[in-house]
């Protein structure tokens, strides 16, 4: 019997919310690092978009999925890459997953410092706080992607 992965799918709040901020954007406006990041649906092979708070850590830049194995996680697998946009500024990027280790604790630990207030909600009562453990026992349900910008 095979669990299904953590994912918290939006409401219709939060769906609004990231359309909004998504549409600002596009429009040029990043809320505190926001951006547009767009990636090529597996199976449509359309260029999806979602907005996301790409998160520095020791001066590489990540994309952490507070809300689990989502659409744009699976579609980043399969497509290796996308594009961040804030106005007219497009980059393309490649991804690589990261794996379930201490590196990736440390990551998530300092995404939680920064973004905490807005997707605590998501990690199940791990915090900023919580213990190396606690946090490695989240990472199955967060992936995490390191990004590099190509153009």
């Amino acid at each position: 019997m095979s669990q299904q992965p953590y994912y918290l799918q939006a409401d219709a709040f939060a769906q609004k919310l990231n359309s909004v901020v998504g549409w600002l954007a596009r429009h040029g406006v990043s809320l505190l690092g926001s951006a547009e990041m767009s990636v090529r649906g597996r199976r449509s092979g359309r260029m999806q978009r979602i907005p996301v708070n790409p998160h520095r850590y020791d001066g590489v830049q990540y994309l952490v999925s507070a809300r689990g194995h989502s659409q744009w996680v699976r579609n980043m697998r399969v497509a290796g890459g996308g594009e961040l946009k804030v106005g007219r500024k497009v980059r393309a990027f490649t991804a690589v997953e990261i794996a379930d280790d201490g590196q990736k604790v440390r990551i998530v630990r300092a995404y939680l410092k920064r973004w905490g207030w807005e997707v605590n909600q998501y990690f199940q009562g791990v915090t900023a706080k919580s213990t190396d453990a606690e946090i490695l026992a989240a990472c199955p349900d967060h992936p995490v992607f390191r990004i590099t910008v190509v153009s």
